[in-house]
């Protein structure tokens, strides 16, 4: 498959991997009855401290203030293959400078910037999500050439032309540019689904027929066009006959013979879609159009802003909520998200914008009932979309709030980066409980998100990891079946912060006979019994025989535990 190639191209694929892993902690938690509580700053997954996991859910909707690569890395531990949809709106380089944004990048350099959050991205994302980028012709072209290299070209879904623009820029010296492009990957495109747009009934649609269906009607008379005469459809000119039995033909106002816009063979089947109405001039029929009231119809690639909202909407809306504030120069209309999340998601999902902006993402997935993650790095994630984000779960009748019975309700936690999880030698830091080291370890043997909820609260127990396998046996009548296997492959447990409760700081994070004799009698009460044991400690104080007999892997912390 051919590649791009620029300048630091070979270091922008290891930048991903070069970047450090940070605590993210606590600045404050928001709920529609208290602008913020809790203001001491606390690890997201470390309230437990040495007892056992935290209750905490894992799908907090979270607004992460701090650079969104640190913040991507900082979230792979807990949600690794958990994200369903991922909306960004990154900077165009277009060559010109914007308050929030250096948008002035050199092109090597843009690309160096992208290429890693897209890396960091795709694993966050579910094998059956997506990732839906916004972006104009400075970029454009090269980002789906970039996003076929990371997300591969078989899983690319669509480029989506949004009409961005209500009206021509009548200054402009070549085109009037009124459109970007919307670029939509799948994770694996064979487990992604896109719904159908079920269109709204629109106020139009104002007469209800026996049955309760919804329609407007329009003259029968073909009307306007260069072709509604006679002469030119002759097959089109026939009498109708009206209520009172008179016959009606196809005459134009001025008594010319015009023609109808149905054959008599469509008159004859749909005649019930026929309405007559009487009017000075006689009688003159109409035709029924019914509201679409069934599954909908597919997403197509060209979206207009009178249904998804233009940059003046965007504006608009933004205004309305940060009247006092400086209003951004490129936010997305709400309509457009909504759009977005309808077809790609589902309610409870969780939803990611790693370039949130003025917060419009996350505002829509929460009126949407989505559970979301935001990322900005500048001031205005505590003066622009946390207060926007707080009008939300308030109420606030702004964008499609009328349209999704918005009425506020939910949370959410604002979240800043904190210390390093391991020091430039590998150390661990000492603010690190025991869930945020239990999640490292956790996506590191198995390449998946540390679910909590797998694990046995204050105890060593992580977890068991399977293997899924699937396998094709048929049936004695012949029908053929797909079997999923799944196979024990080890259970994890982790010694630390003396979560034994052994207070000592030589036994309780140290593998002992002692401390073994603890681990098989918890790991006897485990859904695998038998699988074996993978074990994290300070030291190890028992042979090699001893710990084959027992089925023990043992691995050292901090030196077994990769920092990066």
């Amino acid at each position: 498959m051919p590649t791009l190639d620029w300048l630091n191209r070979a270091s922008a694929f290891n930048t991903a991997a070069r970047v450090p892993y940070r605590l993210l902690e606590q600045v404050s938690r928001h709920t529609p009855t208290a602008a913020a509580s809790d203001p001491a700053p606390l690890p997201l997954w470390g309230e437990g401290g040495g007892e056992g996991l935290p209750p905490a859910p894992i799908h907090d909707n979270l607004l992460i203030q701090g650079d969104n690569l640190e913040a991507l890395k900082a979230l792979l531990p807990f949600y690794r293959g958990q994200v369903k949809c991922i909306f960004i709106d990154p900077p165009y380089n277009t060559k010109s400078a914007f308050e929030h944004y250096d948008d002035n990048l050199e092109h090597a350099q843009w690309l160096s910037m992208m290429l890693p959050r897209l890396q960091l991205l795709r694993e966050l994302l579910r094998d059956d999500g997506s990732i839906w980028v916004t972006i104009d012709d400075n970029e454009g072209h090269y980002l789906k050439v970039l996003m076929d290299e990371v997300f591969g070209r078989g899983n690319f879904v669509a480029n989506v032309v949004w009409e961005k623009s209500d009206s021509p820029k009548m200054d402009s010296q070549l085109f009037s540019t009124r459109h970007d492009h919307l670029l939509a990957f799948a994770k694996q495109i064979d487990k992604f689904e896109l719904k159908r747009i079920k269109d709204v009934v629109q106020e139009h649609y104002n007469r209800t027929d026996e049955q309760g269906r919804r329609y407007y009607t329009k003259p029968l008379r073909a009307m306007g066009s260069g072709e509604d005469t006679r002469e030119a459809r002759p097959s089109l000119y026939f009498a109708l006959t009206a209520p009172d039995g008179s016959k009606i033909f196809p005459v134009k106002p001025d008594g010319v013979d015009g023609r109808w816009r149905w054959s008599q063979a469509k008159v004859k089947e749909d005649a019930d879609r026929i309405d007559w109405v009487k009017a000075k001039a006689g009688w003159a029929p109409y035709y029924r159009i019914y509201a679409d009231t069934s599954d909908g119809r597919p997403a197509e690639t060209i979206w207009i802003h009178a249904e998804v909202g233009s940059n003046r909407t965007s504006k608009a809306e933004v205004k309305a909520l940060l009247a006092d504030d400086v209003i951004f120069t490129t936010p997305k209309p709400e309509a457009l998200i909504q759009r977005i999340l309808h077809i790609a998601t589902n309610e409870n999902d969780l939803i990611l914008d790693s370039f949130l902006g003025s917060g419009t993402t996350a505002a829509v997935a929460h009126k949407m009932r989505r559970h979301w993650i935001g990322i900005e790095m500048g001031e205005h994630a505590a003066t622009h979309c946390l207060p926007r984000l707080q009008k939300v779960i308030d109420g606030e009748q702004g964008g499609i709030s009328k349209a999704v019975n918005w009425a506020g309700g939910g949370g959410f936690r604002f979240m800043q980066l904190g210390a390093l999880v391991f020091d430039e030698h590998g150390r661990i830091n000492p603010a690190v409980r025991f869930a945020t080291l239990a999640a490292f370890i956790w996506q590191q043997e198995t390449g998946a998100a540390f679910d909590p909820l797998e694990a046995k609260p204050g105890t060593p127990y992580l977890g068991t990891h399977y293997e899924f396998n699937s396998c094709s046996r048929t049936s004695l009548l012949g029908e053929k079946h797909i079997s999923l296997i799944k196979t024990p492959q080890f259970a994890c447990y982790l010694l630390f912060n003396g979560i034994l409760k052994d207070k000592r700081p030589a036994s309780g994070n140290v593998l002992t006979q002692a401390v073994l004799d603890a681990l098989l009698a918890l790991h006897a009460t485990t859904p695998e019994p038998t699988a074996p044991l993978l074990v994290y400690g300070e030291a190890c104080r028992l042979g090699a025989e001893r710990l084959k007999q027992a089925k023990v892997t043992f691995r050292h912390i901090p030196y077994d535990v990769r920092a990066q």
